[in-house]
């Protein structure tokens, strides 16, 4: 039977809705079917995308059509390949300081053969199935990569629009920024600085205005401007159409390693940016996710193409792709019609190209640039303390170079998640008072590598002190457990005591003769006393005359006011002046029920009552019983009332003992009480549906006759005069629960049968 997330199987190249007959009418082509919305949103992001891409390929110091090159098959094959049904592919800034770096050091020719390879290495990526491990990488280190790029962006373009040449590094660059201020070109200054101003101010403009795009209208207008006030100024310059700048790609004269290190870098960068790209466009949008497998493979396919025809590496760019989502765009039609007008545009239009000024170019760069740089990761790395790992990266990135940069920012962020998991917790803490225990706190991961810090804080604990250990480990290894064994030893000789308390979610003994492993974490917040007392507290209490159950009531409330008080603190805070609990929970007083453990509560939650063999009465023979029930009803108005009994029952155990002749004396009080367990008895002999039900699944006649209990006592709450008219009225609901004590799980007790509410016990063993 297909499972639901069988649906993403479904051809989606199908023309004929699901379960009609294809031949039955003609099913309009998928690709036409969000036309009438992506033909606009395609229009959009071309306009968008015209600039941007010129102003890549300038800053990236290829040829400017190489640019429009990259944009058009970004376009039309990562859009048709592409897992991404809406981002929107083209030159990316992510990558100007690289491809820059590129052509200084191989020239255009080869630049292109690296992008042609870089793109073979993204599509066996991409069929190797391994999109999913190129996330795998810190967002700390990403942004500050982006953030490094938009700084280099900011010091080349700087020395562009004040009239001037950029150097080859972002340190050369700053170097002789106060030259290029005292030599500036006013009118190219100016220029680029009225770009800068037109997309600052472009938000606030109104809606109508605002409908074209801000970076199309800003190079436009100022371009028109500069053939009117200034036209000496530096322009773009270029022969031909975008066919005549279709340059094949050449092999590097020697120097492969370096080749083969370039190829690599543009692969890791242009995939990891156009996956990042394509999760956050996932977010904005309800449709279809990407499936980043598929993603690469796009990617991949664009990059061998664009390289094979000249044009500058592709990658996923948001800011297009937001503007797509944006523009209302519904499928990939549009990111591969954006493609088409670029193309068409290039070809017939290719002569207003060399009006724009690169001035006015370099002001739109430098706004880009500085939208890399995002105070809120700023913000982000410092909430998170990965200030140091962002600090680290982007000054490598900006003196060094990208690939460098990546790399030591990301070797930094894996040495600091090996200190933060790796490094245990380790504290000593001094007695407040005389006579009390010193006590040693360890949390965390408890290896090897934390001995030196152990060593240390365990021989700071005076000798002859007594100490508890409070050991909270989520992993622990043998060598740390021998080391804390040898100390326990050493400081037990000097005549003081060594108590261990675990509360991680790994235990103490399996570091012995155990593979150390993480353990699923253990939400268990009440284990019995006997879990964690250790022996010697039981000898000492006997020395003391036999005062063992208050001594570990009192080592209880200090477990508990060292460990939990605070963080009850909270919880019941609320409840100072009053309680409003929705149940109240009938028990029986055995000590192994504990009625808010089996029911996940906490305090506040139940009002509990508990008596021998939770048991009710409705002919008011009992006044505590009566009491309670009228309180919980009528004072603090509960929506259900709980009957909750267990297995191996001692009262049901001496109702059957009584039955047969044999029970035991316990006082003429206690044969009393039973009488309210007495037709239990009766109904089980009358064979009731739920003995009946117990025996099919097994349990033992004890345990079936506390089942029939618990549907009796839930019939005499129908019959009492206080929750009779209440549960007939729907005000509360009564439910019947058993406590299987051997397998620690709860049965549902209905007045037909039973039910085990936990799926993996449904049938017994």
């Amino acid at each position: 039977m297909p499972q639901p997330n069988e649906a993403a199987t479904v051809p989606t190249d199908s023309h004929s809705p699901p379960g009609k007959n294809p031949g039955k009418g003609a099913a309009r082509p998928s690709f036409l079917s969000n036309l009438g919305v992506d033909l606009p949103a395609s229009l959009v992001v071309f306009l968008v995308a015209l600039p941007l891409s010129l102003g890549i390929a300038a800053a990236s110091g290829a040829p400017v059509m190489a640019g429009l090159i990259a944009a058009a098959v970004g376009g039309i094959v990562a859009g048709s390949l592409g897992g991404s049904p809406l981002q929107v592919s083209g030159p990316a800034a992510g990558l100007t300081v690289v491809v820059a770096g590129l052509v200084a050091e191989f020239g255009w020719q080869v630049t292109c053969a690296i992008t042609a390879a870089a793109g073979v290495v993204q599509l066996l990526m991409g069929v190797s199935r391994i999109g999913r491990a190129a996330l795998a990488v810190s967002p700390v280190v990403v942004k500050a990569m982006l953030a490094g790029i938009g700084i280099t962006i900011i010091l080349q373009q700087l020395h562009v629009l004040l009239g001037g040449q950029a150097a080859g590094s972002a340190v050369e660059n700053l170097t002789a920024l106060p030259a290029a201020i005292t030599n500036v070109e006013l009118h190219s200054a100016l220029l680029g600085l009225a770009v800068v101003a037109i997309l600052l101010t472009w938000k606030f403009l109104p809606a109508a205005v605002r409908k074209i795009p801000g970076p199309l209208a800003a190079v436009v207008a100022v371009t028109a401007l500069s053939v009117a006030v200034a036209p000496t100024v530096g322009r773009i310059s270029f022969s031909g159409s975008i066919f005549d700048a279709v340059a094949l790609p050449s092999l590097p004269d020697g120097n492969w390693r370096a080749a083969g290190m370039a190829v690599i870098t543009v692969a890791l960068i242009a995939s990891i940016e156009s996956l990042l790209s394509a999760v956050a466009v996932d977010k904005m949008h309800g449709g279809s996710r990407t499936n980043l497998n598929r993603e690469l493979v796009g990617q991949g396919s664009a990059n061998v193409v664009s390289g094979m025809l000249g044009g500058l590496p592709v990658t996923g760019v948001i800011v297009r792709s937001a503007t797509n989502v944006e523009a209302g765009a519904k499928s990939r039609t549009s990111a591969i019609l954006h493609g088409v007008w670029v193309l068409v545009f290039s070809a017939l239009f290719a002569g207003l190209i060399q009006l724009i000024p690169l001035s006015v170019l370099a002001g739109l760069l430098l706004v880009i640039g500085a939208k890399l740089i995002k105070v809120a990761d700023i913000r982000t790395s410092l909430r998170t303390g990965d200030l140091l790992v962002y600090s680290v990266t982007l000054v490598c990135v900006v003196v060094l170079n990208l690939l460098e940069g990546v790399i030591i920012g990301l070797a930094l962020a894996a040495l600091c998640v090996l200190w933060r998991v790796l490094r245990a917790q380790i504290h000593a803490h001094a007695p407040a008072g005389s006579g009390l225990p010193w006590r040693v706190t360890i949390a965390g991961s408890c290896s090897f590598f934390a001995l030196p810090r152990l060593n240390r804080v365990l021989h700071s604990v005076p000798e002859g002190r007594d100490v508890v250990v409070e050991l909270n480990a989520d992993y622990l290894d043998h060598a740390f457990r021998e080391a804390l064994v040898a100390w326990q030893k050493q400081h037990r000789n000097t005549g003081a005591s060594v108590i261990l308390e675990e509360h991680g979610t790994t235990a103490f003994t399996d570091a012995e003769d155990n593979t150390p492993q993480r353990q699923d974490l253990r939400e268990f917040p009440l284990p019995p006393r006997t879990s964690w007392l250790p022996s010697e507290s039981v000898a000492e209490a006997d020395d003391d005359g036999g005062q063992l159950p208050l001594r570990s009531i009192l080592l209880g409330i200090d477990k508990y006011h060292r460990r939990h008080a605070d963080k009850v603190r909270p919880l019941v805070q609320d409840l100072t002046e009053g309680q409003n609990p929705d149940t109240l929970f009938v028990a029986c007083v055995d000590s192994r029920v504990n009625p808010n453990l089996i029911t996940s509560s906490g305090p506040g939650d139940l009002l509990t009552l508990r008596n021998i063999g939770n048991v009710v009465c409705s002919d008011g023979r009992d006044a505590s019983i009566d009491s309670a029930l009228s309180f919980a009803v009528k004072a603090l108005s509960v929506d259900s009332i709980v009957i909750c009994g267990h297995s191996n029952c001692g009262a049901m155990k001496a109702v059957i003992a009584d039955a047969e002749g044999s029970a035991p004396a316990l006082g003429a009080g206690f044969d009393t009480w039973l009488e309210h367990a007495r037709p239990s008895y009766s109904a089980l002999l009358d064979g009731h549906p739920v003995a009946r039900a117990a025996e099919a699944e097994g349990y033992s006649r004890l345990d079936q006759l506390s089942m029939v209990n618990i549907a009796v006592q839930l019939r005499k709450l129908e019959e009492h005069p206080v929750t009779g008219p209440a549960l007939a009225s729907g005000q509360v609901q009564a439910t019947g629960l058993f406590y299987d004590i051997c397998t620690a799980r709860v049965v549902l007790v209905t007045p037909e049968g039973i039910e085990q509410l936990d799926p993996s016990m449904a049938v017994r063993s």
